[in-house]
């Protein structure tokens, strides 16, 4: 699901604390790509499948 992403905490210009992940696709054959901003709420399903992602070994990146 996630070959070949960038995925990445961020954090909120307003209080500087990390609030999402961000996850970036691969550039498609139109060249377009596909972003997705998830929340850190476990209940969110982006979110789960991330920490199952994570849980195969994979890290996510930290925020600038």
């Amino acid at each position: 699901m996630f070959e070949n992403c960038t995925i990445k905490y961020k954090k909120s210009p307003d209080t500087g604390e990390v609030n999402s992940i961000s996850v970036l696709y691969p550039e498609n054959e139109s060249g377009g790509r596909l972003h997705l901003s998830v929340p850190l709420d476990s209940n969110n399903r982006h979110y789960q499948e991330i920490q199952e992602w994570v849980a195969e070994g994979n890290t996510i990146e930290e925020a600038d």
